[in-house]
C-alpha cells in the first residue's frame, strides 16, 4: 500500500528492526502492565509491545492508518486503538477502565509536539511507572541535563523532581523514512520512589520556571517580583548569593526556594 507522509504530523517512521526490538526490550514490560503508545505508525512497535503487555492503548492522530494498523495487529485482542489528537483526550478516565500493576508510556515520539506530550501527563496529574521515549537528540539533552551544563532548563528540573531519567543510547537519522534532518535518542523515565517534599507543586513549577525565563539573566533579576530577603536567605544556605544563575542550582536548592515562599 502507498503511504504519502505528512510532514505536518512528524511522520518518520522507524524502519530499523533491530532498534524496535532494543526500544522494547529496554521497557521490560510484563503481563501486569498497560502501555501506552502515542503516534503508533504502521504498528511496527505495536505488534512487540502487546504480546509483552497486559492491555496496550494505542493513539494515532491520522485515520489513514486505520486499515494498515487493524491488519497488522488483528491476531490479537488486548489493545485499543484510538484515532484521535493526543493532547486532546482524556487519559486518565480512560485508564480508569483497566487494572494493572503498572503504568508504561514506550513511543516514538513526533519531534513537534514531544515536549508537549510530556507536560500533558504532568499537567493532568499521571505519572507512569516507566516512560521509554525515543525523541530528537537535542531535546534528549535538555530532559537529562546535569545542573551547571548549558543544556540545563526548566524541563531538566521539573522532570528530575518525579523522575530518574537516562539516556539508553541514539539513533541515526537512516534509520527512519522519510528520512528527517536531525538524529534521535532513547531515554528511560523510571518514577522516583522517594521524591523530595514540595508543599505546593504549582508554586516550584512556577519558581523554577520564573529562574529561567532569562538564561543569562542572574536569580535576582528573573525573581524580582518575589521576596528576595526569603529568597536570598534560602540561596545563603547553599553558598550562593543573589547573582547566581538559575543553571547553577539544583533541584533541592529549588524545592527549598518554592517551599519557603508559598
Amino acid at each position: 500500500m502507498n503511504f504519502k507522509h505528512k510532514k505536518s504530523l512528524g511522520q518518520n517512521f522507524l524502519m530499523d528492526d533491530h532498534i524496535v526490538n532494543k526500544i522494547v526490550d529496554s521497557a521490560n514490560i510484563d503481563k501486569e502492565t498497560l502501555v501506552i503508545e502515542i503516534g503508533p505508525g504502521k504498528g511496527v512497535m505495536s505488534s512487540l509491545i502487546i504480546p509483552k503487555a497486559k492491555y496496550t492503548l494505542l493513539y494515532e492522530i491520522d485515520k489513514r492508518l486505520n486499515t494498515i494498523l487493524n491488519n497488522r495487529l488483528s491476531v490479537y485482542d488486548n489493545y485499543k486503538l484510538v484515532f484521535d489528537d493526543f493532547l486532546k483526550v482524556d487519559i486518565k478516565n480512560e485508564i480508569c477502565n483497566y487494572s494493572f500493576n503498572n503504568l508504561y508510556v514506550v513511543a516514538n515520539l513526533p519531534y513537534y509536539i514531544t515536549t508537549p506530550i510530556v507536560e500533558k501527563f504532568i499537567d493532568d496529574n499521571i505519572f507512569p511507572d516507566k516512560m521509554v521515549l525515543m525523541m530528537q537528540r537535542e531535546v534528549a539533552d535538555r530532559y537529562s541535563a546535569k545542573v551547571n551544563t548549558k543544556n540545563y532548563a526548566y524541563l531538566s528540573v521539573l522532570l528530575n523532581y518525579y523522575y530518574d531519567i537516562e539516556k539508553l543510547f541514539d539513533v541515526s537519522r537512516n534509520c527512519f523514512f522519510p528520512v528527517p534532518k536531525v538524529d534521535s535518542t532513547v531515554i528511560c523515565m523510571k518514577k522516583k520512589k522517594n521524591m523530595l517534599y514540595v508543599k505546593d507543586i504549582e508554586i516550584l513549577k512556577k519558581v523554577v520556571k520564573d529562574s529561567f525565563r532569562f538564561k543569562r539573566k542572574t536569580i535576582k533579576n528573573n525573581l524580582k517580583e518575589y521576596n528576595l530577603e526569603i529568597v536570598l536567605r534560602v540561596l545563603e544556605k547553599y553558598g550562593y548569593g543573589l547573582d547566581v544563575r538559575a543553571e547553577a542550582l539544583s533541584l533541592s536548592v529549588f524545592v527549598d526556594l518554592a517551599n519557603e515562599l508559598v
